[in-house]
């Protein structure tokens, strides 16, 4: 048996959990903080994972996991390197997606949106709560750049944790947060036979409303 085969063989049931539309929260943010509150006393790892897709300059699609460290007024906030190449690209192009899957309780939430810079005071608030080791980092690494070696950046890094245990760090003016604004919310739970629940937020004349998909 080949390998692909023994892959296209893996399968898994889902469970008993299930999301109607009459269980639905009326706003997606409320659904979303419903859902992850469960998450977090259920998924192992990494719970605030999420997937950040973004567009480059020739229209091709890029991913990366990033963390959520927060929601905020119907926004979804995480923080990077503003020269990094989601920076660069969302510089271009602010309209994004986001994918969450916490496959504990087989639940996906899909997002899509438009990103803006929260404020360099909220950004400095962040970037104070971090341990000494993060926020170092965040200034010796050129995010996305060419570096010559692992040990050249080992070094930087711990020359400036040095420096740094007598003083507080400065947040460098390259390093903040962004907030993702949505325009669209999907909720998917998981069911056995493929017939999973699938619930679709979109603004209508500036209120959401919610449908359901078939899976």
């Amino acid at each position: 048996m080949s390998k692909w085969k023994e892959l296209s063989d893996i399968r898994r049931d889902y469970g008993s959990l299930s999301l109607s539309e009459n269980e639905a929260q009326e706003s997606p943010i409320a659904q979303f903080e419903l859902w992850f509150a469960e998450v977090l006393q259920t998924e192992k790892n990494d719970p605030t994972a999420m997937v950040l897709s973004t567009v480059d300059e020739l229209g091709y699609p890029d991913s990366r996991v990033v963390l959520l460290k927060g929601i905020e007024e119907e926004a979804f906030i995480f923080y990077t390197n503003y020269q990094s190449t989601k920076a660069l690209q969302i510089n271009k192009n602010p309209c994004v997606a986001l994918n969450f899957y916490w496959p504990q309780m087989a639940r996906q939430v899909r997002i899509r949106g438009r990103v803006k810079q929260i404020s360099a005071a909220q950004s400095d608030v962040y970037f104070a709560s971090r341990p000494i080791a993060s926020q170092a980092s965040a200034i010796a690494s050129p995010q996305s750049s060419e570096i010559k070696s692992r040990e050249e950046l080992e070094l930087r890094l711990n020359v400036l944790i040095a420096k740094y245990q007598q003083e507080p760090i400065v947040r460098p003016i390259h390093w903040g947060g962004y907030k993702i604004i949505a325009d669209e919310i999907e909720f998917w739970q998981g069911r056995d036979n493929r017939m999973h629940d699938r619930i679709h937020y979109y603004r209508e004349k500036g209120q959401w409303v919610h449908r359901r998909l078939a899976p």
